[in-house]
């Protein structure tokens, strides 16, 4: 699988990355699709503390713990939860993220984080404070390097701006151009790697394309209304390729885009989103047409 460098960084991450928020909490059964991902060619696994509230990083360490140097692992902090009353807020406070990266450290078995990400963020945080904290734990060797998870341009503008971030992850599929308009090239720009989110809005561009549409798109979906939906599917439909890789593929082609992140609970999921060549562009009159079938939109909110 095609594998792309984040940002100025020395990390290297697949094409294609194994979201693990969905996993469940079945051990043998969350192993099981990790161990598929990683026979398929993914080497990037994404989890956050929060994810089950701390579960889910726990199943990802015992899951890599006898192979942690082939794999790039991401997960996030900024919530502070309590994992008995299953409560949380937010907390990007230097103290937080600091003593948070230790309970990371200890549910995912291992003594160093590749890439670590705050989990959101507002222009009303304590950003040079946070900035400082992952600073000192990437001097510190904690942490190979550093990012943000979010889909606010004013937020990631400031974070590009004051520090050193090597990625954004952001929400970006067909059915959400938003980071077109305003992100995307910036970052690029700035040699600041994307890990996009959601490729396949909610499933809606999935080979459960009408399943997920009645669930997930039943009254709209940002700026499409479900007829739009429909009618954006079924030309979407007329193609060659599945959903699945029409969908990825036109993710990943903007350069800026280093990995998309797809979830997965599913052996079969995993294989649906991995059985197209990463290393293949998609075709450039493809690529506009998809364009032509979907909707451009502005960050009107989340700003």
């Amino acid at each position: 699988m095609k594998k792309n460098m984040i940002g100025k960084s020395t990390i290297e991450v697949s094409a294609l990355t194994l979201g693990c928020m969905s996993l469940g909490t079945d051990k043998q059964n969350a192993k099981n699709i990790i161990d598929f991902a990683l026979e398929m060619g993914i080497n990037h696994l994404d989890t956050a503390d929060l994810y089950d509230f701390g579960f889910n990083e726990e199943i990802v360490g015992e899951a890599i713990k006898d192979r942690r140097d082939k794999i790039v692992v991401t997960t996030k902090v900024g919530n502070h939860f309590n994992a008995q009353s299953k409560d949380w807020y937010w907390d990007p406070s230097k103290t937080y993220i600091q003593a948070g990266v230790k309970e990371s450290l200890r549910r995912l078995k291992t003594d160093y984080i590749d890439l670590y990400m705050l989990h959101g963020g507002t222009l009303e945080d304590p950003i040079e404070e946070t900035i400082e904290a992952f600073e000192e734990l990437k001097k510190e060797g904690v942490i190979r390097t550093y990012g943000i998870s979010s889909i606010r341009p004013n937020v990631i503008r400031e974070y590009v701006a004051k520090s050193s971030i090597d990625a954004v992850m952001t929400q970006y599929s067909l059915f959400d151009r938003r980071p077109e308009e305003e992100t995307l090239d910036f970052l690029h720009q700035n040699q600041i790697s994307v890990l996009a989110r959601g490729p396949l809005a909610k499933g809606m561009l999935s080979n459960q394309t009408l399943k997920q549409l009645e669930r997930k798109g039943q009254h709209g979906y940002l700026e499409y209304s479900y007829e739009e939906l429909r009618n954006a599917i079924h030309n979407l439909s007329n193609y060659n390729s599945s959903l699945n890789e029409l969908a990825i593929q036109y993710v990943i082609t903007h350069p800026a885009i280093a990995s998309a992140v797809f979830g997965a609970s599913s052996i079969e999921q995993v294989k649906e989103n991995t059985s197209f060549n990463t290393d293949i562009s998609l075709d450039e009159e493809i690529y506009q047409e998809l364009k032509a079938i979907t909707k451009p939109s502005k960050y009107q909110h989340h700003r």
